[in-house]
Parts: structure tokens; C-alpha cells; sequence
């Protein structure tokens, strides 16, 4: 009877996965549109800020962008993950939590690896041990900076538009 029921819930788990990829036009379409939605939030509040050093605020506004269309499939993807077959507020939630997560964390792995580069000049030399301890403070440390100063840049239009974006998602399922 055991011998059954495994091979059932592998194939229950994988139809499940399957049935959470978002279609490719979605995703690429939904990737756009978040690119552009995080870029300009970001933009938004640096021309506020009376940043003067238009090349500085492009770099900012790419690394957002970048950071938001890699992060909106996966964000979607999650959110598909956990919501399918479920109620509207668990689509909602879902939404929000994943793509947020999703958003700040790779624009932040964007950072860092940028922020990575620059310090890459002074470290030990590639795969030794005393490089894989300051790759990976560097890394921490650079996390921890964008988390402190860059989440501000998603306000108030990257919240909106994230409000915006779960509750068209809940509106979505059935």
C-alpha cells in the first residue's frame, strides 16, 4: 500500500510545480512592466532627493530595473506556488510577500555583486579560503547596506504598485 502512495504524491507535487509557472508572456510582459515600475520609483525619489550626478542616478535606476525584472517570474512563480487552489486572500498575501521578497533580495544580490566588484581589487586571491571569508562579508555586508538605504527607494510608488500588482493577482483566481 506504501509502495502506492509515494509515487501518487511525487506526481501530485510535480503537477502542482508545473501548474505554478507563470505562461512565458506573463512573465516577460509582467518582468517589463515591474522593471519599469521599480526603475522609475527609484528615479522618483532620487530626483526628490536632488541627486545631481546624472550618471550615478542612471546606475541607481538600471540596478533597480534590472533587479525588478529578474525578480517579478520569480515572485510570480512563488506566488503562483502558494496560492493555487486557494482563496483570493491567500492569492493576495501571497502576492505581496513573494514578489517583495523577491524584488528586495535580488536587487540586493545586484548590489552586492556590484558593490562586490569594487572591493574585489583589494581581496585575496580567487578560491582561497581567506577570499570565500571576504566574499562572503563583502556579500553580508553590502546585503545589510542596501537593505538599510535602498528599500527607501521603493516608497511610495514601488509599495503602491505592489499593493496594485498582488490585488490584480487575488482578482485573477478563481
Amino acid at each position: 500500500m506504501t509502495e502506492l502512495v509515494q509515487p501518487v504524491r511525487r506526481n501530485r507535487a510535480l503537477h502542482h510545480l508545473r501548474d505554478a509557472v507563470p505562461t512565458l508572456r506573463a512573465a516577460l510582459l509582467g518582468a517589463l512592466l515591474w522593471a519599469a515600475t521599480t526603475g522609475a520609483s527609484s528615479l522618483v525619489n532620487l530626483v526628490l532627493d536632488n541627486w545631481v550626478t546624472p550618471g550615478k542616478i542612471g546606475t541607481v535606476f538600471l540596478l533597480f530595473a534590472v533587479g525588478g525584472a529578474l525578480a517579478f517570474p520569480v515572485g510570480l512563480f512563488a506566488a503562483r506556488l502558494v496560492s493555487l487552489g486557494r482563496s483570493r486572500e491567500v492569492a493576495f498575501a501571497a502576492t505581496f510577500v513573494g514578489l517583495a521578497a523577491a524584488t528586495i533580495g535580488l536587487t540586493a544580490l545586484l548590489y552586492a555583486l556590484q558593490y562586490r566588484s569594487y572591493y574585489a581589487e583589494w581581496h585575496a586571491p580567487v578560491f582561497t579560503l581567506t577570499w570565500g571569508f571576504q566574499l562572503a562579508f563583502t556579500m553580508a555586508v553590502a546585503s545589510y547596506q542596501f537593505v538599510v538605504l535602498g528599500i527607501r527607494l521603493y516608497f511610495p510608488l514601488g509599495f503602491i504598485a505592489l499593493f496594485a500588482v498582488s490585488f490584480w493577482f487575488a482578482r485573477q483566481q478563481r
